[in-house]
Formats: C-alpha cells, structure tokens, sequence
C-alpha cells in the first residue's frame, strides 16, 4: 500500500513514538521523526524490526531536541501532518518545577510553530490526563473532555507542566495558528508491549512488581491504555476531519488499581508470578511513608480515590476500539519476559 503523505513524529525513540512509526510505515505513509542524537538511529532500527519493519526506505531521521531551535524547519518541511508526541518525563520530582515546565512549553510551541510556517495542515499533540483529571473531587464525576486540571491546585511539577503545555498548544492556534488545525490525544498509564530496554514510566510499575520490587502495594486506581491503541489513535485523529479542534481522552473501558494488577499477573507461569506481591499497604501507611520516600508523594495524594473515565467521544468520532485492560496487562507482561527484562 502506497501513501505519498509525509508524516512527522517528534520523539522517535520513545515509547509511543516507536509503535506509532510502525504503524505509519505499515500504512505506507513516508515517515520522519526527531531524535536527540542520531546516534540513536539504530535503537529506533531495532525497536521497529522487532515490530516486524523490514524496509526502511520510508523513514527519514532528523537531530532535533525540543529546548533548541535548530533543525526544526527542516523536520517539518514537507509534511502534511506533525505527531508531537516528545517530550520530558521525569524520574523523580525536580527540585524546580519549572525544569519541566519550561522545555515541556517551549518545545511544543516550537514545533507548532515551525509546522504554521511549513504550511502543516493538522498537529495531533499528545498530553495527558495529567492535563484533564487531577484538581477535580472524582466522587460522583465522569472525567470527560471537558474538563481541566487546574493548574493553581496542589499538583506536581509534570501534572502542571503537561496542562500548561496543552493550554499554551491552544492558545497559539487561537492567536497565530492561522490555517494550521489541531488535535490533542489525552492518554492515561500508557502500558503494552515493549519493543526493548527503553520503555515507559507506566510500564516500570509493571516491572517492579514481576521482580519483586515491590513488596507491598499501594491501593492505587487508574485508566490504562494500550501503546498500539494510543499510536491508533493519533493515527486515526490525524486524517479525520471531525477531529479538528478536539481533544480526546484516550482510555480502555474502566479503571483498575495495582493490587488488581497484582492479582492478574499471578496468570503468569509460576515462574514469573511468584515475586509479584499481592500484599496491600494500608491507605494511612501510605501517606506515612511519603514523608520520608519522595516516589510516594505523588502517590499518597491518589490513595483510596476512583476515578471513573469516558473514552465515549473516542469511540463516537473515530471509530477507536480499544484493547480491554486484561489483555493490555498481560501482553505487557509477556513482551518483558521475551525481552529479558523480567528473569
């Protein structure tokens, strides 16, 4: 199948980045993608081989970091859609807030506007929802696109800087977009098959719990999502035209929780479910502990809370299917035994 389109995908070693230029080359559509240092190419060759990419004549490398301006004209040039899906992530909470914030904002209004000036006809931006669903009481709400975490509540420095950086995207198509049209893909923990070493934080947990890292766990609730499913829905929002101007929450059905999680992957062979704890650590403990181990502020704040998600206007608009959270789990699972991750 031949697609004379040319696609731009910001962040090609990244988790999302590397599924979603699969599944573009699959398609037939001409690929670029930024990467920090070219000497990562053949990470990204690897990653894409062990999808089952056999040619890469359709894909083009560009060096490109979003906190500097070079080579950003040169990304774009040609395309007809830019998927911005780079971007910083830390590990820990950054001493300075604004250490995430300010590349996280720049970066995207760099892209969007080498892509206005590239006459780019759609960005489809991924944010979080880190940008939708963290200052509302989620008791008796249904967390949609509509709403917006608020960015003066008492958040964390990539909650804040992920909604800034949403809000900054549609403030300049407003101001100086001109005829550049955007699309904005709200996922929650990404998790899925891995492609090798270099995957993402979400997938850590899963991780951590496989070998045995994790002795006792917090009951903590959230969406998941599927990487295949997130790399599909750029996809089908990037040529839909109902999807101009729309964000998307991007979520399988349902919420689950770690010990969930837990439960699940004792389907594993013995082997690989033993180490996985199915021990739950007490709400208060929790935020005990999170006064002395800073990984667990974040999440003592989200102990004991539920939040119940709509993926409705995915499913209405574009037609997206996505995979129910069991098979999401396992397969996760599965792909860090077959990589040597999990021994």
């Amino acid at each position: 199948m031949k697609n004379i389109e040319t696609v731009l995908v910001t962040g090609g070693t990244g988790f999302v980045g590397a599924h979603t230029i699969v599944q573009l080359l699959q398609k037939g559509y001409k690929v670029k993608t930024t990467i920090r240092s070219l000497k990562r190419k053949k990470d990204v060759f690897e990653m894409l081989k062990n999808r089952g990419i056999t040619s890469f004549d359709n894909l083009e490398f560009i060096e490109a970091d979003l906190t500097k301006d070079e080579n950003w004209d040169k990304a774009v040039k040609n395309c007809e859609y830019v998927l911005h899906m780079a971007s910083p992530f830390p590990s820990g909470e950054p001493k300075d807030e604004n250490e995430l914030i300010i590349p996280a904002k720049q970066g995207t209004l760099r892209v969007l506007n080498a892509a206005q000036k590239a006459n780019v006809k759609r960005v489809v931006m991924t944010s979080s929802f880190a940008a939708i669903g963290y200052s509302i009481e989620p008791k008796h709400h249904i967390f949609t696109e509509e709403d917006w975490t608020d960015t003066n509540a008492e958040i964390g420095a990539y909650i804040k800087s992920k909604t800034l950086a949403e809000k900054a995207a549609w403030n300049f198509i407003e101001t100086e977009g001109n005829t550049l049209e955007l699309t904005v893909i709200n996922p929650v923990g990404i998790f899925g098959p891995v492609l090798g070493k270099d995957f993402a934080s979400s997938v850590n947990l899963i991780e951590k719990m496989m070998s045995g890292k994790m002795p006792a766990i917090p009951k903590v609730s959230f969406g998941v999502v599927d990487v295949r499913d997130v790399a599909d829905i750029h996809i089908k929002a990037m040529t839909n035209p109902l999807a101009k101007g729309q964000r998307f929450l991007a979520t399988s059905d349902g919420t689950t929780s770690l010990p969930e999680i837990a439960k699940l992957l004792h389907v594993q062979p013995k082997e690989y479910a033993k180490k996985v704890s199915t021990k739950v650590l007490p709400n208060w403990l929790v935020k005990i502990l999170a006064n002395f181990k800073p990984e667990l502020k974040a999440v003592a704040t989200q102990v004991g809370r539920v939040k119940i998600l709509s993926n409705t206007k995915a499913k209405n608009i574009l037609d997206w299917k996505p995979r129910n959270q069991k098979e999401v789990i396992l397969d996760t699972a599965e792909s860090l035994i077959k990589f040597g991750i999990i021994k």
